[in-house]
């Protein structure tokens, strides 16, 4: 696992960690049921405080990105990245609601991509 932290970056630490652990759970680098380093470790590894890795696993946590098992320690989620989830979820609401309005697909997808061409780019 390849996590560098720019002290000298105006974005904060545990934000830094957190957008890092996200990314590499997203690639398929750290995959679903991989066992992550302790609080600790962690913590010892990057040179940060214990309670700047704790945070960031708490909002992973908070967002489905990892699962914390007690005394087992803290995991990638089974369930996926939960960004694609979302996306998928969004996705097949999308689906329905033309279903309901009887738009033909070609014209559902036009739609749906002039809207994701009109999004800043990232």
């Amino acid at each position: 696992m390849n996590i560098s932290i720019d002290l000298n970056s105006a974005v904060p630490l545990f934000e830094q960690l957190r957008g890092q652990l996200r990314s590499l759970v997203s690639s398929g680098e750290l995959a679903p049921g991989t066992r992550l380093p302790t609080v600790r470790r962690l913590a010892e590894e990057l040179s940060l405080a214990p309670n700047t890795v704790a945070r960031a696993y708490r909002e992973l946590e908070a967002g489905g990105v990892i699962e914390t098992r007690g005394r087992h320690g803290s995991f990638v989620s089974s369930h996926g990245d939960p960004t694609r989830r979302q996306a998928q979820e969004a996705a097949a609401e999308y689906a329905a609601r033309i279903g309901e309005l009887g738009m033909p697909m070609p014209e559902a997808i036009e739609f749906a991509a002039s809207a994701l061409r009109s999004l800043p780019s990232r």
